[in-house]
């Protein structure tokens, strides 16, 4: 009886890591589900077409307590406010669904973006939708889009994202200043490194 109960535990906790998400966008691919309406702390509802720049949109999948996250936040703020000085729009999403009673509420996220002082909307991807679209699966995770709503670079914010004093070539920054330019994306993708999202089973 006890090997059957460890058995079902492990089942479940399989079930819930792994749960199936689609393949994740290829670079060019059309961002998806933009029109739906996300819960902000900042007490709008936002979908991704209103987070949209005129130049193009930064989206990055995060949550609150990730060793990751937390490791990248100084770096992650800094690109942010470097992408909305280029007019690029930029959004949070927190997709950890099976978290939202525990760590990821509503009310720890609005305190993790005051604290954090963000200047941008940080919201709950309700059921994970975003994600699942996005077939996005680590937080933190980066999307650029250009003007046109056209995937040009996806993965981390930098080649280092374990240790900031051993970062060599800042990725998503030379995939905006590039997309300024006019330039191809000379890296075009990365490896995203980090927490699991925390999706329901």
């Amino acid at each position: 009886m006890k090997k059957i109960a460890i058995v079902s535990l492990l089942a479940g906790i399989t079930a819930f890591s792994f749960a199936p998400i689609a393949t994740e966008l290829v670079i060019g691919a059309t961002m998806p589900k933009m029109d739906v309406k996300m819960r902000s702390t900042s007490g709008k509802e936002i979908s991704l077409k209103d987070a949209a720049g005129t130049k193009g949109t930064l989206v990055m999948f995060s949550c609150n307590t990730c060793p990751y996250v937390v490791k990248n936040e100084d770096r992650a703020k800094a690109i942010m406010k470097y992408a909305t000085s280029q007019n690029i729009g930029v959004i949070i999403l927190n997709s950890n669904e099976a978290y939202r009673d525990k760590d990821d509420s509503f009310e720890a996220m609005k305190a993790f973006a005051q604290n954090q002082e963000y200047a941008w909307d940080y919201v709950i991807d309700k059921n994970h939708e975003i994600a699942d679209a996005f077939g996005a699966s680590r937080t933190p995770e980066i999307y650029l889009f250009d003007n046109n709503n056209k995937l040009i670079y996806h993965g981390a914010i930098d080649d280092s994202p374990v240790n900031a004093a051993a970062v060599k070539r800042e990725h998503l920054k030379e995939a905006i200043n590039e997309m300024a330019a006019g330039k191809e994306i000379s890296v075009k993708t990365s490896r995203s490194i980090g927490c699991g999202i925390k999706r329901l089973g």
